[in-house]
């Protein structure tokens, strides 16, 4: 079992897809974890499915079901860093990196989740997981943490391969379909609700695993 987790990632709704349920179940084992959302992603694109807020209400309405999906999942301690959405990638380093410094000496976790830099597909999502590399790679290299990585841009198994840690999470299925669906002005979530929702085969076979690549320091 991990000491303690922590969990850097840049929108609200990152954590729900290819994390929550990997996320409930170290909470189900007794892991506590830690997750420092960057931004409130106020730069979404949706303002509800059919559209029920504008862009003044949108920042508040995702920190409201960002904290209603953490409450599903099981975290308790959630980080709001205060950056802006879609311009992670232009913040100075030395001010995103200490901030996730800190983070690290504060929380002192035994392993961290983030995106992989460079295969992530969002430039927010990269420019995260580079920050937290390189905070990482900053430790004296006995207290660096492990760090998982999520992958999803085209071809990236060409280039890193195949993830290294695959995830059953049928277990905590219910838990992340409740985060997923918690994100209500960004995802319609139609196959999760009313009467188009997967059968819980389906539900199984399409949200069933979680996969991460292991961070290899050099």
């Amino acid at each position: 079992m991990e000491r303690r987790i922590l969990v850097v990632l840049p929108h609200p709704d990152d954590e729900a897809f290819g994390f929550s349920g990997t996320l409930a179940k170290h909470i189900e084992e007794g892991t506590p974890v830690t997750y420092a959302c960057l931004t409130l992603g106020e730069m979404g694109r949706n303002m509800g499915v059919p559209p029920f807020t504008n862009r003044v209400g949108l920042p508040l309405i995702r920190k409201a079901e960002l904290e209603e999906s953490c409450a599903a999942i099981g975290i308790t301690d959630l980080r709001l860093l205060g950056f802006h959405d879609k311009t992670v990638e232009f913040e100075e380093a030395a001010l995103i990196d200490g901030r996730i410094a800190a983070l690290l000496d504060e929380v002192k976790p035994s392993l961290v989740y983030t995106f992989y830099p460079g295969y992530a597909v969002h430039p927010d999502h990269d420019a995260t997981g580079a920050a937290v590399v390189r905070a990482v790679a900053k430790l004296p290299e006995g207290e660096r943490p492990k760090v998982l990585c999520s992958a999803f841009a085209r071809d990236h198994e060409q280039n890193i391969g195949r993830a290294d840690v695959v995830n059953d999470v049928r277990g905590t299925l219910k838990q992340k379909v409740a985060a997923i669906t918690a994100h209500r002005s960004q995802f319609q979530a139609a196959e999760l609700l009313g009467k188009n929702a997967l059968s819980d085969k389906e539900l199984q076979q399409r949200f069933g695993t979680e996969r991460f690549w292991t961070y290899r320091f050099r």
